[in-house]
């Protein structure tokens, strides 16, 4: 058994060591590594997203990590509060999901968040109201080549640049979850 550790230890010094040795006129020469192809990067896909009214800002999140944050977004004409009828120009507060998406909406691109949820629908009905719905992150309206729109123009849904739109389409799965804060 001690022959073995001893050889086992020999080997390893051994191939520490590095090449042999060669006489100074020979130049070492090394052989390259075959060549392999290495999978294409994979990019990073959001598990979770915030909203934050306040500082009027998206967060994508993966494993955790910020990924991608977003300025400057627009919402309905009373940006401030939580949704709670159709036509009140708010944007929902809560946690929510993404649940579909549209590629021929009339905004450039929308990923719809699953707004009315159950407590939602029920505080509506108590005054005998529709909660509304159709809330979605989208872009600009489609077939408009101005500069962004100015200001909160939307129903109560959060607009984003069409290049940021397209970004977050491509990274923000359906079923994604997304917290809509004050």
């Amino acid at each position: 058994m001690k022959r073995l550790v001893a050889s086992i230890a020999l080997l390893a010094v051994a191939a520490c060591a590095g090449p042999p040795s060669q006489p100074a006129s020979e130049p070492i020469v090394y052989r390259a590594p075959a060549v392999r192809t290495l999978p294409a990067p994979v990019s990073q896909i959001a598990d979770y997203l915030i909203v934050d009214k306040s500082d009027r800002m998206l967060v994508a999140y993966s494993r955790g990590q910020p990924i991608r944050v977003y300025y400057g977004l627009q919402f309905g004409d009373a940006p401030m509060g939580h949704k709670r009828f159709e036509g009140d120009e708010r944007t929902p507060e809560g946690v929510y999901t993404i649940d579909t998406r549209n590629p021929r909406s009339s905004f450039h691109l929308s990923l719809r968040i699953s707004y009315p949820n159950r407590n939602d629908r029920a505080f509506a009905a108590q005054y005998g109201r529709s909660p509304g719905g159709d809330i979605f992150i989208h872009g600009q309206p489609t077939g408009y080549r101005g500069p962004t729109l100015g200001g909160d123009w939307t129903d109560g849904c959060i607009a984003l640049t069409n290049a940021e739109i397209e970004e977050l389409w491509s990274i923000v799965p359906d079923g994604t979850p997304i917290e809509i804060r004050q």
